[in-house]
């Protein structure tokens, strides 16, 4: 099991190399669904379903959808600039290096005295059956422990959902918005 989630995370790792070498904007985004897709696996190595599922639909599908769909406005190959380039970067490497200096503190995964295991997760365990009479654990997690997180989570799935319909409904420049009206009939 070990060794799939380090070949796995392997594969993430090449891919996400892979985004930062490629100038072409379609090759991009189909490694962005591709990571997408790796990153389902690693959560679904990890029991986490309902996080690699969400991962696996919005993420690996709707968003190289709609990638796709804004990369269809505009061109191909990406336009490069040496000031922001080099910024970009430090950015990335800054960042990257303090997520990991944050690891530092962490547990160490599948450490049975990590404090998740001893706060909460007992009483959702011994409450999922008697409280919610809900014989799915996950199930009563979701929607009554975590009911408004859950609403919450929903509810900005479906706000950007929306949101992209709005922006990719428009029409393309040259396009007539509306076809003219006339009170002439058509000839036939």
């Amino acid at each position: 099991m070990i060794q799939i989630e380090f070949v796995l995370f392997a594969f993430l790792i090449a891919t996400a190399l892979a985004v930062l070498i490629v100038r072409d904007l379609f090759a991009a985004a189909m490694l962005f669904g591709i990571f997408s897709l790796l990153s389902s696996g690693m959560m679904l190595m990890m029991d986490a379903v309902d996080v690699s599922f969400t991962e696996a639909a919005v993420g690996a599908g709707i968003s190289t959808v709609l990638i796709l769909g804004a990369l269809s406005l505009t061109d191909s190959s990406e336009k490069t600039s040496t000031y922001h380039q080099w910024s970009a970067k430090l950015v990335v490497v800054a960042t990257g290096a303090l997520l990991i200096f944050g690891t530092f503190d962490m547990p160490y995964y599948g450490d049975p005295e990590a404090p998740i295991h001893n706060h909460v997760a007992p009483d959702y365990i011994e409450g999922s059956r008697t409280d919610i009479e809900i014989p799915n654990i996950v199930t009563s997690v979701l929607t009554s422990y975590r009911g408004f997180d859950t609403f919450g989570e929903t509810t900005v799935v479906l706000t950007a959902l929306v949101g992209a319909m709005l922006l990719l409904g428009g029409s393309r420049k040259g396009e007539d918005e509306t076809p003219e009206m006339t009170d002439e009939p058509e000839a036939s």
